[in-house]
């Protein structure tokens, strides 16, 4: 079907093409009631939706953003992020480019001038772990933002609240009584260069912080720079080995969470009744665990609804930290002395 234009609008109406403009974008005009209601009512009928290219012209704004991401599409665990952020561009009538890196630094430079080829009102450079980034200098003039990570140039940027969350964390441990506390997946030196990650310091800081505050040395850890399953199965096998009164062990994700529930089935330990267990992220197979992991959920839907909001709002400058709610289930027991 042809597409309604104004003068079709305005035809309807009964009214000039610049009346029914100045109408439908709000703008003052001395007109009656009635026949501003008659242009609203031809545009609605005709199903009229004003030319993109010729208000690109006219407003110098092309309505849309680029979304630039390392791995976020093509994961499972944070594609939330691209979510919030299309619902916040679309409430504010924006359209939303999507582009993959893959992390390579070249096809940064690439991809991102791609993007400006296509004029977009501001960029957002959504990574999947947190880490400190460089965005390509022909970036300048175009408003950015850093969701999920930071840029070596300082634009504003998003990421979760990780020394409030291990806090909350660490609280929930000593406050059920424990004393004796594993970690499983302590950060070795290297995972504190922002460029591998800008969270994970934040992390261990507010465990750390809860820990000190409360007289409680870590007693047993076992360093480990990757964190999947199975290196959280040899950590607590190694745990549990050399320390066997241990009664809680706080993992720094989930993915070695799982791997520490299936060393303590080994083991023929119960959680939480024998050892407790908590951790960071909330992977959706968390609350499938059983018992449910108690643990710090990185809030990807919203710090991508945050990160589009600071985008179509500039002004904002600095590090912008969105609370990691606790998703408090089964895996912490209240020990009777404490």
């Amino acid at each position: 079907m042809k597409r309604a234009t104004l003068a079709d609008v305005a035809a309807r109406a009964g009214l000039s093409k610049t009346a029914v403009s100045l109408i439908l974008n709000d703008r003052p005009i001395r007109i009656s009631t009635e026949a501003a209601q008659r242009a609203r009512d031809a545009a609605r009928e005709l199903n009229y939706r004003p030319n993109p290219a010729a208000r690109s012209l006219r407003l110098k704004k092309t309505r849309t953003v680029g979304f630039i991401s390392d791995d976020v599409t093509i994961t499972r665990y944070a594609s939330a992020m691209i979510r919030g952020a299309l619902d916040v561009a679309e409430q504010h009538d924006h359209t939303v480019l999507i582009a993959e890196t893959g992390g390579d630094p070249d096809r940064r430079e690439q991809v991102v001038q791609a993007m400006l080829d296509r004029r977009p009102d501001g960029l957002v450079f959504g990574l999947m772990g947190a880490k400190e980034i460089d965005v390509p200098d022909s970036t300048k003039g175009v408003p950015v933002v850093m969701l999920n990570g930071n840029s070596s140039a300082k634009h504003p940027s998003v990421v979760p609240a990780e020394f409030e969350a291990g806090t909350q964390i660490a609280e929930l441990l000593v406050e059920s009584g424990h004393r004796r506390i594993g970690i499983v997946g302590y950060p070795p030196p290297v995972l504190f260069d922002p460029r591998i990650s800008s969270t994970i310091g934040d992390r261990l800081a507010g465990i750390e912080a809860v820990l000190d505050r409360s007289g409680i040395t870590v007693a047993a850890k076992v360093e480990h720079r990757h964190w999947e399953p199975h290196h959280g199965y040899q950590a607590t096998r190694q745990i549990l080995h050399g320390y066997p009164d241990i009664t809680a062990l706080l993992c720094m994700n989930d993915r070695l969470a799982f791997g520490a529930y299936q060393a303590l089935h080994d083991h023929r330990l119960t959680i939480p009744t024998d050892i407790s267990v908590a951790s960071f992220d909330d992977d959706e197979i968390a609350a499938y665990l059983r018992p449910g992991l108690t643990t710090a959920r990185i809030p990807y839907e919203e710090m991508g609804r945050q990160a589009m909001r600071l985008l179509l709002h500039p002004g904002a400058e600095g590090a912008h930290h969105v609370p990691m709610p606790i998703q408090e289930r089964s895996s912490i027991a209240t020990l009777l002395s404490r």
